[in-house]
C-alpha cells in the first residue's frame, strides 16, 4: 500500500482508560492491528497502565503518556524514560496540550528517550511550531489545534489549511507528521492523510464511544 500511515490513540484518564476496562480494549485493538498489518497502531496508556498493557499486547506500540526530561535520580514524582522503558513501553508522547513543557525540556526529553532506544512524539498546536519540533528529531510531530482538542469538529474539516501548512514545515525539516484534534470518522482519517499527514491522533472520539474498538476500526479504516 506504499507509505504505512500510523493510527495513535490516547487512553487519558477515562474511567476506561485504567483496570481491567484499558486492558480489555488494548486487547481487542491489538486485534485490529493482527487484521491491519499495514497500520501502525500506538496506544498511549496511563504510566500505571504501561506494564499491564505491555505484557498483553503482541502488535501494537505502547507508549507512555508523558515523560520527565531527567535522568534516574532525586526527582520524587517524575516519570523518567527509564522507568517506562522497564515498564515495557515503546516510547512517550511529549508535550500534548494537557501537559505543556518547555521547549528545552522537550529535546532533554527526546534525548533521554532515543538514547535508550525508545520512541517520541511531540505534540505541537499549530503548524508554526512543526519544524522546530521537527528539528528535534522526535519519531513523529503532532499537530492539534487545542481548541478543537475534543470537540468532534475534525481538523481536516473546520482548519484543513493546519495540515496543508504543517506539511509544508515539515518538509523543511524532515519527518513524519501526525495530525490530529477532533478527529471522529473515517472521513476525517482519509482527509488527513490525503493533505499530507502521514497518520493521525485521536482519544475521546474512541475513548468515549460507546463501542470503542468499532470506531477505532472505522477511523483506521480511513487511512488505508
Amino acid at each position: 500500500m506504499g507509505l504505512k500511515r500510523t493510527f495513535l490513540l490516547n487512553f487519558k484518564a477515562y474511567p476506561n482508560s485504567y483496570g481491567e476496562k484499558a486492558v480489555s480494549l488494548a486487547k481487542q485493538i491489538d486485534m485490529l492491528a493482527e487484521k491491519y498489518q499495514y497500520i501502525e497502531i500506538i496506544l498511549a496508556v496511563p504510566a500505571t497502565m504501561i506494564e499491564r498493557i505491555s505484557r498483553s499486547v503482541t502488535k501494537v506500540k505502547v507508549y507512555a503518556q508523558h515523560v520527565d526530561p531527567v535522568k534516574d535520580g532525586a526527582y520524587t514524582g517524575h516519570i523518567t524514560a527509564e522507568m517506562i522503558k522497564e515498564s515495557g513501553a515503546n516510547g512517550s508522547m511529549i508535550n500534548h496540550s494537557e501537559k505543556r513543557i518547555r521547549m528545552d525540556e522537550i529535546a532533554e526529553a527526546i534525548k533521554y528517550l532515543h538514547s535508550i532506544s525508545l520512541e517520541s512524539v511531540v505534540c505541537v498546536d499549530r503548524h508554526e511550531l512543526v519544524a522546530p519540533a521537527a528539528f528535534l528529531s522526535p519519531t513523529y510531530v503532532l499537530v492539534e489545534p487545542p481548541e478543537l482538542i475534543g470537540t468532534g469538529i475534525s481538523v481536516s474539516r473546520a482548519k484543513p489549511e493546519v495540515i496543508v501548512k504543517s506539511v509544508e514545515e515539515i518538509n523543511k525539516v524532515g519527518g513524519k507528521l501526525l495530525v490530529g484534534a477532533g478527529i471522529s470518522s473515517k472521513e476525517d482519517s482519509k482527509r488527513s492523510v490525503e493533505l499530507g499527514a502521514s497518520g493521525v491522533g485521536l482519544a475521546s472520539a474512541v475513548m468515549k464511544d460507546p463501542n470503542p474498538v468499532a470506531k477505532a476500526e472505522e477511523i483506521i479504516t480511513g487511512l488505508m
